[in-house]
């Protein structure tokens, strides 16, 4: 099946989904694909951190670390609603021919289809990005900038296992819960141009594209929402109690 094209098709399409789905077979693909990435980019960051605590500033590179876990929340909603949901302009030179390549086709198909393992996650995507940023990073001090970079690819692995958890497994956390029902209502009809943020509502509220108050009461709020586990063989999407 060739990939959605969302500059072409328009709007993103309302989730399908067919009988028959295979939701362990499924989440074991989409498992191996979130593999590589996070070997590379976990032991990327345990190695800047060990150059980080050679370098006799481990103060420094803990604010660092912590200062890249908050900017990574940033990240993830500019990507998400810029990038993934964005609908990009002609092909006309080198930049709007990346922005295609890299994006155009690498998210509709996840809200076609949320239950199929092969777009729940990036894969080897950001390694594009990784070959350009870790280079440059390791120019800068090691308890500065390098292991900023470092923990941005590290949140980013950490959010691809949250994203695959939302779609295919169920924890009794409050913010899981919480977290869980507010992405899924974003792939229903409803949500599809709000709630950009996986695993914080902090900059939906600050850009304004937090779901409404009347559907957010709706929704599960924080600690009072109890999640059955899927069938094997019924998607778990929980779209339609969402008004899908």
């Amino acid at each position: 099946m060739p990939a959605m094209l969302k500059s072409e098709v328009g709007p993103f399409p309302e989730p399908r989904f067919p009988q028959g789905i295979n939701l362990v077979a499924e989440e074991r693909k989409a498992r191996r694909r979130l593999y590589p990435v996070t070997l590379l980019y976990v032991a990327y960051f345990i190695l800047s951190l060990a150059l980080a605590a050679r370098s006799s500033h481990a103060v420094r590179a803990l604010a660092f670390v912590a200062m890249g876990a908050f900017g990574w929340t940033l990240v993830e909603y500019l990507v998400h609603r810029h990038l993934l949901h964005g609908v990009f302009p002609g092909r006309n030179g080198l930049f709007s021919r990346c922005l295609h390549h890299l994006f155009d086709g690498s998210h509709s198909d996840h809200h076609s289809r949320p239950w199929d393992g092969l777009h729940i996650n990036g894969h080897l995507d950001t390694v594009y990005a990784a070959a350009v940023f870790m280079p440059l990073s390791l120019l800068a001090p090691a308890a500065s900038a390098s292991i900023w970079v470092a923990t941005i690819f590290l949140c980013y692995t950490l959010e691809e296992w949250a994203h695959h958890a939302m779609h295919f497994w169920n924890f009794e956390w409050a913010y899981f819960r919480y977290v869980r029902g507010r992405h899924l209502y974003h792939h229903s009809r409803h949500g599809v141009g709000i709630a950009y943020g996986i695993t914080s509502s902090v900059w939906d509220t600050a850009f304004g594209t937090t779901i409404p108050a009347r559907q957010r009461a709706l929704l599960p709020p924080l600690g009072a929402f109890a999640v059955r586990p899927p069938k094997a063989h019924a998607p778990s999407t929980g779209l339609s109690a969402h008004g899908a």
